[in-house]
């Protein structure tokens, strides 16, 4: 399996958009502000966002991470969840029973997406959080603070999981021009 990158530009973000609807947008607009895992925002219940500031929830590392819900996710929801869901239904809910979207669907649902809007990413369930990640660090997040956010152990870690580092090696060798 291929490492996924991040979405790197807003143009793409806005035509990933565009190509998704429903459920899956809102899965998309979630991944992309949150830096969950897809474990973590799979599990999430209509309740757990409507009508909620804050989200604490992570279930890999079984630590608690209380952070504020963004407008866009605050948005989302309300004009996504439909208006009859119930607070314990599932946020992604599958076609399949009453469950939840697998991993393998959220994939697939994000391929889809990318290749009608024509991306040509390494796309998988990640390439939102790191999406999320790469343009915190872009607007200026202080590193140690992006570690935190993402539970990383050291700066090398999350510069490599956001791709900074080859960018950075990248427009080194650009500026040379000897």
């Amino acid at each position: 399996m291929s490492a996924v990158e991040p979405i790197r530009k807003k143009a793409d973000i806005e035509r990933m958009k565009k190509s998704l609807h429903g459920r899956d947008l809102l899965l998309f607009i979630v991944g992309i502000n949150s830096a969950l895992r897809i474990s973590d925002i799979l599990a999430l219940k209509v309740g757990d966002l409507r009508g909620k500031d804050y989200i604490g929830t992570e279930i890999k590392t079984g630590k608690t991470k209380r952070f504020e819900i963004n407008n866009s996710i605050k948005r989302a929801v309300k004009e996504l969840v439909p208006t009859d869901a119930m607070d314990t239904d599932w946020l992604f809910p599958s076609r399949k029973g009453d469950k939840a979207i697998s991993r393998v669907q959220a994939y697939r649902i994000l391929n889809a997406a990318a290749d009608r809007a024509g991306l040509n990413i390494e796309m998988g369930t990640n390439t939102m959080r790191k999406t999320f990640s790469y343009f915190a660090y872009k607007a200026g997040v202080d590193l140690s603070q992006l570690m935190t956010i993402l539970n990383h152990s050291s700066q090398r870690e999350t510069l490599k999981y956001i791709g900074i580092t080859q960018e950075q090696t990248d427009d080194v060798y650009r500026a040379i021009n000897l």
